[in-house]
């Protein structure tokens, strides 16, 4: 047989981790990276976190699984405790942040066909934005690279400009059920919305009785130095997905929502035979305990503002390779004026620095929550030597 045991639908790097410790992982020859990619966004508590470790060993031993059939009380605290903090009236527990928007497109149609309008089906999604691997994601995205192959598409989307209001305000028809956005786009290049551009939106679906749907998968949970990045625009949606740094570590998202959009998720529309098991929620309430306070999203802010401004004074020193920083908290992303891949594989392979190459010529920089004055310091050390020493490749 040619091809490998691992299905090769990921080109894999040479790095091989076996063990992490706070904000460094370990390869299996004993290398040692600082890790500014967290998992892109995941291990928002680094890679040895005491409290997560003990939750899950603790609930390891106690109950890791059953059916969704029973009572759940853990499922219900944690559910309480995302309430309290959020927009939302209830949550559904997934394994995945593409569960988790699946979940959210669902409740979206759903809403509308709850009361008879089944011609309300379609979302307005935005160009470069990423949703997950399933089907209807990619259907939602623009993206063709990851539509090869897998074609037709599920119908139900209509792609626009990302931050361009009159853009989607003139998309809006007799069949469109909401929008679907990320406030923050990561694989599009770390890309704020506009307050306007979001305000707007949420203008919109008020006026014509739609659904705001955020994709918060990436920027959510405390990342950008508020536990969801949609409150620092003012605005509350009615479902949002959420995954990665929930679990900080473990598998783990939830679609949220208030009351009204959750209207069409009754009994037997959705389910999961692993969502919410007692192990993620574990995981889950650790992650809370943790980030889920003002002095900790504070803290996020503060190590945000300082690398963020770091990275604007680092980048004048290289006029040729770096364009400006852009970002909230520790979500940044770093714009180049040449391709950024193969610097993101120099600062990988020369310097032991792991960061996320992103569309737009972007260098994603996702530290831990946790990092400290020293990875921070180390970080730009590493930075700094690896845009000394790096050649741009000639073009073809």
């Amino acid at each position: 047989m040619s091809i490998t045991p691992l299905m090769p639908v990921y080109p894999r790097c040479g790095v091989r981790p076996v063990r992490g410790e706070h904000c460094h992982l370990i390869d299996e020859d004993g290398t040692r990276y600082l890790d500014f990619a967290s998992g892109i966004a995941v291990n928002l508590l680094g890679h040895s976190h005491s409290g997560l470790i003990s939750a899950i060993q603790q609930q390891a031993a106690t109950l890791m699984h059953v059916s969704n059939l029973y009572g759940s009380p853990q499922g219900e605290a944690l559910a309480q405790r995302l309430v309290d903090l959020t927009f939302a009236d209830t949550v559904f527990f997934t394994n995945s942040g593409a569960e988790a928007v699946e979940c959210a497109i669902k409740a979206a149609r759903a809403y509308h066909q709850s009361v008879g309008n089944d011609e309300k089906y379609e979302l307005i999604t935005f160009n470069n934005a990423f949703h997950g691997r399933t089907m209807a994601t990619i259907s939602a995205s623009n993206q063709e690279k990851m539509h090869h192959g897998f074609m037709p598409l599920l119908p139900g989307f209509k792609y626009c400009e990302f931050d361009d209001l009159a853009a989607a305000k003139a998309l809006i028809g007799p069949n469109t059920a909401g929008f679907l956005v990320e406030p923050i786009q990561g694989e599009g290049g770390i890309r704020p919305a506009s307050a306007a551009f979001l305000q707007g939106l949420r203008a919109l679906a008020d006026e014509h009785d739609l659904m705001l749907v955020l994709d918060e998968v990436q920027c959510g949970v405390a990342r950008t130095g508020t536990f969801y990045a949609h409150e620092q625009y003012g605005i509350a949606p009615d479902i949002l997905a959420t995954a990665k740094g929930i679990g900080g570590g473990f598998p783990f998202g939830a679609c949220l929502a208030t009351e009204k959009g959750a209207r069409g998720m009754t009994f037997g529309t959705h389910g999961s035979t692993y969502g919410g098991n007692p192990l993620a929620i574990a995981a889950g309430m650790a992650v809370l305990d943790a980030v889920g306070n003002e002095e900790f999203l504070a803290e996020v802010r503060e190590k945000g503002d300082r690398i963020r401004a770091r990275l604007e004074q680092f980048i004048g020193n290289y006029p040729d390779l770096f364009e400006l920083v852009r970002g909230k908290g520790l979500m940044l992303g770093l714009k180049m004026k040449v391709e950024s891949r193969p610097f993101f594989v120099h600062l990988r392979d020369n310097h032991h620095l792991l960061t996320v190459a992103a569309g737009d010529n972007t260098l994603r920089i996702l530290p831990p929550l946790v990092v400290g004055d020293a990875e921070i310091n180390e970080f730009f050390d590493k930075l700094s030597a690896g845009a000394a020493d790096y050649q741009i490749p000639e073009a073809a």
